[in-house]
């Protein structure tokens, strides 16, 4: 799966067959959210996105004991590199705007026939670290993202479904934004990343990762209900303490029946070794493709020039092509989750679209 491209095999007609939605009511897109998310992916709508909207992480990946040191110009070129070189691979690449979106533009390093989708949150969040709320990168917005081009916006979303009122701010701050979206006729990909509101429990513990597949459940559940476009999630199992891969599929399954909208795996910076099975559980089970960032070009940022050419022509390409042909094969794809657009396809039908 290279780009746009789209090559169905018997093996995956037959298993897209098989799968069933048991949803009672199907969300119904405007037309120009469904050719935005066209343009996102494949021909058969599956999603195969690049992600490099990383900042402060990629600059603690470059300096882990003084980020802060890094400069703008070296995870500038790091970005357009990668755009450069494995961009055209993806059905859409994922980037922020204040290191790659405008520069990439302007120096002509984007495919010419790859989408773009903008992040939009500021990096941090608001308030304790028990009760996280994200907020929006100042100067930004939907609508510039629009303006420029972009077929998609993704918001991370720190989110505990048991949260309490930090819960209901951040579900509160989700439904302005989509309505933001609706305005300016632009899908939301939606990234709930997990955290525990509990000072005394760390993500990382044993005891909440033996919560997470039912947090993970009742996330999509709740947020799936505000209708964001795609939602962006965590493979809903932690792989260090869970190694069954029957618990992996059921896990996946699970999340996928009560999804109410497409969803595609993230990367979240695991290797791409396990990254790869979990891309091919998630597509078994329901999942429209995935977002790769790290587990594909962690190595890149350490390289120069081209050192960093070499891998990304390589090593990269080659885990490319090896989650592409999982997606192409089991992905299911992201229209099977809409009915037709919400408006009716006559010789009339510009005169109210869009009309509030």
């Amino acid at each position: 799966m290279s780009g746009k491209t789209n090559q169905d095999t018997p093996t995956t007609l037959d298993h897209r067959k098989n799968f069933t939605l048991k949803i009672e009511e199907m969300p119904q897109p405007s037309l120009g959210k469904v050719r935005a998310l066209q343009l996102a992916s494949t021909e058969g709508g599956v999603f195969a996105i690049l992600a490099i909207d990383h900042r402060d992480a990629m600059r603690a990946m470059l300096n882990h004991e003084q980020p802060e040191t890094v400069p703008a110009k070296r995870l500038i070129d790091i970005k357009l590199s990668i755009v450069r070189t494995i961009g055209a691979l993806a059905t859409a690449i994922l980037l922020d705007p204040v290191y790659s979106i405008g520069q990439a533009i302007a120096q002509y390093a984007f495919p010419s026939r790859t989408a773009f989708i903008s992040a939009i949150e500021e990096q941090g969040y608001l308030g304790n670290p028990n009760g996280r709320q994200t907020t929006l990168l100042e100067g930004w917005s939907i609508e510039k993202a629009k303006m420029l081009g972009a077929s998609g916006v993704k918001v991370l979303l720190f989110y505990h479904p048991q949260a309490g009122e930090a819960t209901e701010k951040q579900e509160q701050f989700v439904s302005g934004l989509l309505t933001e979206c609706s305005r300016f006729d632009i899908p939301m990909f939606l990234e709930p990343i997990l955290y525990s509101p509990d000072p005394s429990l760390s993500k990382d513990s044993p005891a909440f990762a033996a919560e997470r597949p039912r947090m993970m459940v009742e996330t999509v559940q709740r947020l799936g209900a505000l209708k964001p476009d795609v939602l962006k999630v965590e493979f809903p199992v932690d792989c260090r303490y869970e190694q069954d891969e029957t618990i992996w599929h059921a896990a996946c399954a699970q999340l996928n029946e009560v999804c109410p909208v497409p969803w595609a795996l993230l990367s979240g910076g695991d290797p791409f070794e396990l990254f790869q099975k979990q891309v091919m559980v998630a597509c078994q089970n329901g999942s429209s493709g995935f977002l790769v960032g790290r587990a594909l070009w962690r190595e890149a940022v350490h390289l120069h020039g081209n050192e960093r050419n070499a891998f990304l022509l390589g090593e990269a390409t080659r885990r490319w092509e090896t989650l592409s042909m999982i997606a192409e094969t089991y992905a299911h794809p992201w229209f099977e989750r809409y009915g037709a657009a919400n408006i009716d396809i006559n010789e009339h039908w510009y005169k109210d679209y869009l009309t509030r």
